[in-house]
């Protein structure tokens, strides 16, 4: 059975006028957090913003940590932080397996001597 596009979380779908209105936000906040390259939608061929859920989930993080009196500036940094925080877990899980796999070919080695 085909995939369609509203099943896949990270299709653009929703336009700036729908997310506002979802979250019950100004389409300027929006717009804003573009330009400060906190959320980045994809654009249309005619340039309009288009959402994702993804990127919906994390507009409304972004809302959370602006309540708690973060500036965006300061935001996207967070937001970098944790993207380089992923990808180093995941290295690190990857370099254990790898480390476990070696391991496991060592002990290996010593059963059959």
């Amino acid at each position: 059975m085909a995939t369609l596009p509203i099943d896949d979380d990270h299709a653009p779908l929703y336009s700036v006028g729908q997310v506002a209105a979802m979250l019950d936000l100004r389409q300027a906040f929006l717009r804003r957090l573009d330009e400060y390259q906190v959320v980045r939608p994809r654009r249309t061929e005619g340039g309009q913003r288009r959402y994702s859920r993804v990127e919906i989930t994390r507009v409304q993080y972004v809302v959370e940590l602006v309540e708690e009196g973060l500036t965006l500036p300061a935001i996207r940094r967070i937001l970098d932080l944790e993207a380089r925080v992923q990808e180093l877990e995941r290295r690190h899980e990857a370099d254990q397996r790898r480390i476990r796999a070696l391991e496991a070919r060592l002990r290996g080695r010593d059963a059959a001597r």
